[in-house]
């Protein structure tokens, strides 16, 4: 007893101490071999670049998330929407859908406010950054890629990224504002179909349907009975809004947007189902310098080439009469999809890498161009024959202000290894019944994989092609008789733009 304890002490032998010392030592080895394995694991799997699998046959879901950066991949899922979860427990709480008025009163708001977002992070927009305008309309799941593309690309961050709606989703509203490693503009296309159902610019109840003859029509007294297409065709919204749209947007960036307002460089045309390699702005860049010394006549810069290499439909002046006459004798034009190959694309990128001078044909330029302000009040000015075309694609109509009015015809450089992509699998042409297919994203990620190590060329090589070989618009592929279509898309040139 000492000081009121009992202290037992136990003599433990030799021999029974060694064993349990032994013991000790290897559960010690033991833990620290299985901490060693899961941290090799788990540093593994929080690797931003993981090593992707490049398998032909391997195009899952699970396959395209592994070529993403993990710290990326919060553009590819949905979040949910900020509901209290008192509402949340209630479904008769649950938000609603927007009424048509309330849509059109936040198109005004977005319109009118031109918040730039992140410009606090990056900087103002100087005279010469690069502006990005994307059209969408609801293809949610392209745009989701072509935001991680864009995200990955470099100096992605000195850029402002302009995406324009013709629909207003918030769960669209949410994916682009999400976005934090650029500046951000949104735009809305005020004359849409989705806020006029009932009404021009959308369907009318007076309007002549589609397919009546024009003595039908006088006898029916429809509103458009005197101005059918150039085929004898009525005008369908669903194919007159893209090409509204296009040229809303352009009038929008360049004229009326503030923060544009003394812009003079590159304005690069995107769409939502497009796909960029992380070099675009790099080769960008490198083709307006190479075009200042070596190509005063080339005022439009292609990134996004349609290659034999990749099978596309319209290639040849035979598929494209093919794809017109298909638009007069169905609801659908150019109803075969593009097929892709891959087998040549990587031997396109070198060190040295090769772009074409050619005059821009609609069908083949109209992917991932740019052009600047004074190609552009070129084009402005000759709104009457872009707006009074009849054709309801917004770049067979430039093919026809080039051909007709402009005073410098368009002259591209293209880039023969693409930095743009299309990844789209339906749209205006293309309906299938899987329109959500990413096989093609899996296809473009292969692509630019292998080709990873030619990137960020330091020159261009420049071939001229004579332009002996003519690519004239016989005739437009109509849609566009409408002389409602006309006025509302000169109605948008009557601003004056800045100069």
């Amino acid at each position: 007893m000492r000081g009121g304890r009992t202290v037992r002490v136990v003599v433990t032998p030799p021999a029974l101490g060694r064993r349990r010392t032994a013991s000790c030592l290897r559960t010690v080895i033991f833990l620290f071999l299985v901490t060693f394995v899961w941290l090799q694991l788990h540093m593994s799997s929080l690797s931003s670049s993981p090593r992707p699998d490049l398998s032909a046959d391997n195009d899952s879901s699970q396959a395209i998330l592994s070529m993403v950066p993990q710290v990326l991949h919060k553009f590819l899922t949905s979040r949910p929407r900020n509901v209290s979860q008192h509402l949340a427990s209630n479904a008769s709480e649950l938000p609603r859908a927007l009424t048509i008025d309330e849509i059109k009163h936040n198109i005004r708001r977005y319109n009118q406010l031109q918040t730039v977002h992140n410009e606090d992070l990056f900087g103002p927009v100087q005279n010469d950054t690069i502006i990005i305008v994307i059209q969408i309309h609801t293809r949610l799941v392209y745009l989701r890629h072509l935001i991680v593309s864009l995200a990955q690309a470099r100096d992605i961050e000195s850029t402002l990224i302009v995406f324009s709606h013709d629909y207003y989703d918030e769960e669209i509203n949410d994916l682009v504002q999400s976005v934090d490693f650029a500046k951000v503009l949104q735009i809305f296309y005020p004359h849409s179909i989705q806020t006029h159902p009932h009404e021009f610019p959308g369907e009318s109840p007076g309007d002549c349907p589609r397919d009546i003859t024009i003595e039908q029509a006088a006898i029916r007294k429809c509103i458009n009975a005197r101005t059918p297409d150039l085929y004898g065709h009525y005008r369908e919204a669903k194919f007159t809004q893209t090409k509204h749209h296009w040229w809303w947007k352009a009038n929008r960036v360049f004229n009326q947007l503030e923060i544009t307002r003394n812009h003079t460089g590159l304005v690069l045309f995107l769409e939502e189902d497009h796909f960029v390699a992380q070099d675009f702005l790099h080769i960008l860049r490198l083709m307006e310098r190479t075009a200042r010394v070596s190509c005063p006549t080339c005022n439009i810069l292609s990134l996004g080439t349609y290659l034999k290499t990749y099978s596309y439909f319209g290639d040849s002046k035979k598929k494209e009469a093919l794809r017109a006459m298909k638009r007069h004798q169905t609801l659908s034009a150019a109803a075969i999809p593009p097929s892709w190959t891959f087998q040549v694309l990587p031997s396109l990128y070198q060190h040295y890498q090769k772009a074409e001078v050619t005059p821009w044909v609609s069908s083949k330029h109209n992917m991932g161009f740019a052009l600047n302000r004074s190609v552009w009040l070129e084009m402005w000015s000759c709104a009457r024959y872009f707006c009074s075309y009849d054709d309801y694609n917004w770049d067979w109509s430039l093919q026809h202000v080039s051909q007709s009015c402009l005073p410098h015809k368009l002259v591209a450089m293209v880039m023969r290894g693409p930095r743009v992509f299309h990844i789209g699998e339906c749209g205006v042409h293309h309906k299938k019944t899987n329109c959500e297919s990413t096989s093609v994203i899996s296809k473009v990620q292969k692509v630019l994989a292998n080709a990873a190590r030619h990137l960020y060329p330091t020159h261009l090589t420049l071939t001229f092609t004579s332009g002996t070989k003519k690519h004239k618009l016989r005739k437009g592929n109509g849609g566009w008789g409408d002389i409602r279509d006309h006025q509302l898309c000169f109605n948008m040139t009557l601003l004056t733009p800045a100069r």
